[in-house]
């Protein structure tokens, strides 16, 4: 019984630790990039046209402001308009909500938006690291007595943050 107690003290100080540190984690802290300052300095990120099917405005101008500003607070790199070390392009392929869920009358009760965008990369100091029309994807759901009108605006800053770290983490972080 005495050792059962000895242990609860360290025991309980690796769970805090291991929750603050998955806290630190999820809240979007700047993630470790494997850039190496002494050959990268730049890059350059073209904006991403909205090329979905249902184009709402706001998104391509938050979409690519988001993702330039990763970049810019979380890396040493400087935002060039062209001939970047690292190049970044693509377009926003697809914008789209469907019924997710069902309920016991038979109508849709979740809905699910999608954000799509195809990306290209380009690494001119190491080419082995590009890659071309690779695909990211988020969703959010919603409940479907809400109008998507009403709550578009916060789903796509979810979304567009999400992507955003999907792709400098594909990119500069070698996730």
């Amino acid at each position: 019984m005495a050792c059962i107690k000895k242990m609860i003290v360290p025991l309980g100080l690796m769970i805090v630790a291991l929750v603050v540190y998955s806290c630190k984690v999820s809240f979007g802290l700047a993630p470790i990039s494997s850039i190496d300052y002494n050959k990268v300095k730049t890059i350059t990120i073209t904006d991403f046209e909205n090329r979905a099917e249902y184009v709402y405005g706001p998104l391509a101008v938050e979409f690519n402001q988001k993702l330039k500003d990763m970049f810019i607070q979380q890396t040493r790199l400087q935002l060039v308009d062209s001939g970047g070390d690292l190049e970044i392009s693509g377009e926003i392929t697809g914008y789209n909500q469907y019924n997710e869920a069902v309920d016991a009358s038979g109508y849709s009760s979740k809905v699910k938006l999608t954000l799509t965008v195809k990306v290209s990369y380009v690494n001119n100091t190491n080419h082995e690291e590009d890659f071309t029309d690779q695909q990211f994807s988020a969703f959010q759901t919603y409940d479907s007595s809400q109008q998507l009108t009403s709550v578009q605006d916060g789903l796509i800053t979810v979304m567009v943050k999400d992507i955003a770290e999907q792709i400098f983490n594909s990119t500069v972080a070698n996730w």
